[in-house]
């Protein structure tokens, strides 16, 4: 069944693409949460500072949500949230709106973002949960007009500050395999996204993390031009919404004197066996995507033990993916307490 949201702004089967939504997301630690505070600081959607977990999370946790109590339960889960407070909704409407509109998890988040929209006096809303990534086909079955975005940073990068967050922990608990499994993890789900997103056609677009943050007016306009929004450079540093004015940022220009750059941090961090190890892991795909290696040893890009090691990964992840979305043990993947998020 489809919620009266879905169709009220589609015309004739059209999707308008001046107000559409737009999806930004991308592999954990790629550049998502600038990207998005980009958008919001352009002008034209609703300002909501928190990635709404929707699909990913609300949804395999609290079921088939054509069934009444299963909406009731996400609703006292997500009022006694973050997510919900910083909202600034009513919750007597939301409660009205959810329980008489909402089937699945793409109707739940197109009537938060859409009340958040009318309440603001905006056009359009934007998602960033970057585990998003891995549900394009759901994103695209519940909310069909959905314009995506996958930005993509090197994966050398992403692993550093992944490791440094302790995001992905090896199946066997050996610290010195983290920044490799890492790097194994971004591979798979940038992967996912990339094929999920070939079947998308004109509705699915990537972005280089490092061509936005050292070329913001080139690629921002390439983006304004996908979803048919004016993203004016001047206006959005005047703006500075979150991670946008945040202070010694690439985005704005500020990279003289040592200041911080997240553009090839790793060629000071990783050490010369880190590289080799790192790139006999995930090589062909970082070359693939247009990032040089720096890795001279051809044959360690077919090591036995490597390849054993990034299947073993890859079998994992996907089944995680798999019993997450498709099983009722994707319960025990969530938790039904959203104060974390």
């Amino acid at each position: 069944m489809v919620s009266s949201t879905t169709t009220s702004i589609r015309t004739n089967g059209a999707t308008n693409r001046k107000t559409a939504p737009v999806f930004v997301l991308g592999c954990g630690r790629s550049g998502t949460t600038l990207l998005y505070h980009m958008l919001l600081s352009a002008g034209g959607f609703a300002i909501y500072r928190a990635e709404s977990n929707a699909i990913n999370l609300l949804e395999p946790r609290f079921g088939d949500l054509s069934r009444p109590r299963n909406r009731n339960l996400l609703l006292e889960a997500w009022f006694d949230s973050r997510l919900y407070e910083l909202s600034g909704l009513d919750q007597k409407q939301v409660r009205a709106q959810v329980m008489a509109e909402c089937r699945n998890g793409g109707d739940f988040l197109r009537i938060i973002m859409e009340s958040m929209a009318r309440q603001q006096g905006t056009e359009r809303w934007a998602d960033c949960t970057p585990e998003h990534l891995l549900y394009l086909d759901r994103i695209k079955e519940t909310v069909p007009d959905a314009l995506i975005i996958h930005i993509i940073r090197d994966g050398r990068d992403v692993a550093l500050s992944m490791e440094k967050g302790n995001w992905i922990r090896p199946i066997t608990r050996q610290k010195k395999q983290k920044l490799a499994v890492a790097g194994l993890y971004w591979e798979w789900i940038v992967g996912k996204g990339r094929q999920y997103g070939r079947k998308l056609g004109n509705d699915y677009m990537e972005v280089r993390f490092e061509e936005l943050v050292t070329d913001p007016p080139r690629v921002l306009r390439e983006i304004g031009k996908f979803i048919d929004h004016d993203l004016d450079y001047k206006r959005i540093l005047e703006n500075g919404i979150g991670s946008v004015s945040e202070p010694n940022t690439s985005f704005k220009g500020e990279t003289k004197g040592g200041a911080f750059n997240p553009v090839g941090r790793w060629k000071e961090k990783f050490s010369p066996a880190e590289v080799r190890r790192f790139e006999g892991l995930v090589g062909q795909t970082l070359e693939e995507l247009g990032y040089p290696l720096a890795t001279t040893q051809s044959n360690l890009l077919e090591s036995s033990k490597l390849k054993s090691r990034r299947a073993l990964y890859r079998a994992y992840f996907n089944s995680k993916l798999w019993l997450k979305a498709k099983t009722p043990l994707g319960k025990l993947f969530v938790t039904k307490d959203l104060s974390w998020v």
